[in-house]
C-alpha cells in the first residue's frame, strides 16, 4: 500500500515555521496551520525571514500537500456589510499569505447566511470567492469544506458545493475538502464499508471526486443526520472503526493529504489519534 499524508492541525505559536518542527516531531506527513489568530480579526503582518524559514523547513522535511485554514470569525455569506467586507479581506490576506508560504490550499467554512436565505448566503459567497481569486493572482486553490448542516449554514449537500464550484468558475483554482465528520452530521453514512462506498458514489457524482482535494478525518460526537458539528477522536465516534478504517482504505483517498481536527483530552492526543489512523489504515 502506498504511503499516506496524514497528520493533523498544528499551532503557529511563536512563529509560524515552529509549526513545521511541531509536525515532524510528531510523525506527521502532512499538516494544516491557521495562518494569522484563529479568533481574532486582528494579525500581525507575516516576516519575510519567518516565511522564507518556513518554506525552507518544508522543502527540508518534504512537506508539499499543506494545508492553510480560515480563522474562525469570517462569515462570506453574512448579510451583514460590515462583517461581509472583513471576511472579504482576511479571505484575500490569507490567499497572499498562503502563496508567500508556498502552501496550496486554503481550506474555507462558507459560513451562515444567518436567515437571510440560502439564495442570498450563496451569491455573497460566490461574489467574494471570484473577486477574491480575481485580486490575488497566484496558484493558492480555495478548497469549500462541507459543512454539518446547522442552522443558517450553507454547503451540507454535495450538490450545493458543486453549484458553488460552477458559479465561481475558476476550477484550477476551486475544489473540495471533504470533512468526514460534517458529512456524518448531516446525513451521510460512513460507517460501514457499503456506506462509505455509497457515500464517496455521490459525492463523485455530485461533485466530482478529482475536485476532492484533501480530507479531514475526524470522527463524531453527534448521530448520523444529527447536524452536530462536534468532532471525535478517530474510532471512538458514532463513525467509529469500521467506517474510520473503510475510509482510509478508499484508494482515491489515501493519495490525498488526510488532516485530523480531533480533540485532546484524557483519553487521547493529536499523536494517539495519528497512531489509530496509521493502525485503521494499514
Amino acid at each position: 500500500m502506498q504511503s499516506l499524508k496524514i497528520g493533523f492541525h498544528v499551532s503557529i505559536s511563536g512563529s509560524i515555521d515552529l509549526a513545521v518542527d511541531r509536525a515532524k516531531e510528531a510523525g506527521c506527513t502532512a499538516f494544516q496551520i491557521f495562518l494569522k489568530n484563529p479568533r481574532g480579526w486582528s494579525y500581525k503582518p507575516l516576516r519575510e525571514e519567518e516565511a522564507a524559514l518556513f518554506v525552507k523547513k518544508c522543502e527540508k522535511f518534504g512537506y508539499s500537500e499543506l494545508l492553510a485554514h480560515m480563522p474562525y470569525l469570517p462569515n462570506l455569506a453574512s448579510p451583514n456589510d460590515g462583517i461581509y467586507k472583513k471576511s472579504f479581506n482576511c479571505l484575500v490576506e490569507d490567499l497572499v499569505r498562503a502563496g508567500r508560504l508556498r502552501i496550496p490550499y486554503l481550506v474555507l467554512h462558507l459560513g451562515s447566511h444567518m436567515g437571510s436565505g440560502e439564495e442570498a448566503g450563496v451569491k455573497r459567497i460566490v461574489e467574494a470567492c471570484r473577486t477574491a481569486l480575481n485580486t490575488v493572482g497566484n496558484k493558492v486553490m480555495l478548497l469549500l469544506e462541507n459543512t454539518a448542516g446547522q442552522k443558517n449554514s450553507i454547503g451540507s449537500r454535495f450538490k450545493d458545493l458543486r453549484r458553488i464550484m460552477d458559479e465561481i468558475g475558476e476550477y484550477s483554482r476551486v475544489g473540495i475538502c471533504f470533512d468526514t465528520c460534517h458529512a456524518y452530521a448531516a446525513g451521510y453514512d460512513l460507517r460501514t464499508e457499503k456506506a462509505v462506498s455509497e457515500t464517496l458514489h455521490q459525492l463523485d457524482k455530485e461533485v466530482g471526486f478529482e475536485h476532492v482535494k484533501s480530507i479531514h478525518l475526524n470522527d463524531s460526537v453527534g448521530e448520523l443526520g444529527s447536524h452536530l458539528d462536534r468532532h471525535e477522536h478517530i474510532g471512538l465516534g458514532k463513525i467509529g472503526e469500521n467506517g474510520m478504517k473503510a475510509i482510509l482504505h478508499t484508494p482515491e483517498i489515501r493519495k490525498l493529504p488526510i488532516v485530523m481536527e480531533t480533540p485532546v483530552d484524557k483519553r487521547r492526543d493529536d499523536r494517539g489519534n495519528l497512531m489509530k489512523a496509521l493502525e485503521l489504515a494499514t
